[in-house]
């Protein structure tokens, strides 16, 4: 049997691999569901919430280095409760599971790793004041109340990132108010960001440190059921656009070969404009071989309301995360009506 599905079995029994990390499309059994007009509660919603089976805090940076390159790096922790239960156990017997993803990606190389944890024993947690999170010695931790400043570090044998983050804008709801739909069957997620990090620090490659600044992108998200039985993965983009403002968008793939759809317009002060389905249009213009799969590179992203009509060009093909789970993550260029950089996600390429 292949080790990494072997992992996959024991760690995480209800995975749906298609989908990716724990099993997105599977039923609640008994843990919470989102429901509209909740609202945000922080600084607690930083933190972990076991009542739900699935979240993650999920960064990612376009960086220039003092090399005049471009580079992305992606932090990510991921908690999964294998069933309802006790989130305050402190031993082997909790059913909370961590896993970590860190990738670096430059125009020529892109790198990835990946940490397990098993919760109660402290080899993995989030703790809301201060805020922290880590997996073993990667760790995402505030320098301050609240999450506007953060230190955020991962490393592998092939690796490593040590980088400051400073948030200029304010945490940003996506969809109502928070309440994220991700299907007409009304599965959804709570969902907000911060988008407005401006970044500094150090990459260590293989060929030594790199220097670099720039910007990044903070998802919070939790559920226990987000995706619908009959989706199969998603496209998801963030964009930081030249005249200060973001998008968020996304496009879940459906068995019957159509899409749900989802954005939010950020204005450069952090207001945001929700779009439901049909809005955005994600349009695949060329596909790379990578790791096997034919995995869309270029796209045409359009939303009309806001004139927005750009070509995103991955800045590496190979962006390919080797992970359990494997997905394509990496830095994108925009071009069009509007310019700037961004990141993609796209899993459930098989």
């Amino acid at each position: 049997m292949n080790a990494r599905l072997l992992v996959a079995l024991i760690w995480f029994p209800c995975a749906a691999l298609a989908q990716g990390f724990a099993g997105l499309g599977s039923d609640a059994e008994g843990f919470a569901l989102p429901k509209p007009d909740k609202g945000f509660d922080f600084p607690a919603d930083h933190g972990a919430h076991p009542d739900y089976r699935i979240e993650w805090w999920y960064l990612t940076a376009n960086l220039t280095g003092a090399d005049g390159r471009d580079y992305g790096i992606q932090w990510t922790l991921f908690r999964s409760a294998l069933r309802p239960g006790d989130p305050g156990i402190k031993d082997w017997s909790s059913p909370q599971i961590w896993m970590g993803n860190a990738g670096l990606t430059s125009p020529g190389r892109h790198f990835s790793a990946q940490r397990f944890a098993r919760g109660g024993i402290g080899q993995a947690a989030v703790t809301v004041a201060p805020f922290g999170a880590h997996i073993d010695d990667w760790h995402m931790t505030a320098n301050g109340p609240g999450i506007d400043s953060l230190e955020v570090a991962a490393s592998s044998e092939d690796f490593a990132y040590r980088l400051q983050l400073s948030a200029d804008g304010p945490l940003v709801p996506q969809g109502q108010d928070g309440y994220s739909v991700k299907s007409a069957d009304g599965t959804a997620s709570y969902y907000y960001s911060q988008p407005f990090y401006l970044v500094g620090g150090t990459l260590t490659l293989p060929d030594g440190d790199v220097q670099v600044t720039g910007q990044a992108w903070l998802d919070r998200e939790w559920s226990s059921q987000p995706l619908s039985d009959d989706q199969t993965g998603w496209d998801w983009f963030s964009l930081h656009l030249e005249g200060g403002q973001k998008l968020m968008g996304f496009r879940l793939r459906q068995t019957d070969g159509t899409h749900y759809t989802s954005a939010t317009w950020i204005e450069p002060d952090g207001s945001p404009t929700p779009y439901g389905d049909g809005h955005l249009s994600a349009t695949p213009l060329a596909t790379a071989s990578v790791a096997g799969r034919e995995v869309p590179v270029r796209w045409r992203l359009e939303l009309p309301e806001r004139g927005l009509d750009v070509e995103v060009s991955a800045l590496n093909d190979g962006a390919w995360m080797d992970t359990v789970f494997p997905y394509w993550e990496g830095p994108i260029m925009i071009t069009g009506t509007h310019s700037g950089r961004g990141y993609l996600e796209m899993t459930g390429y098989e």
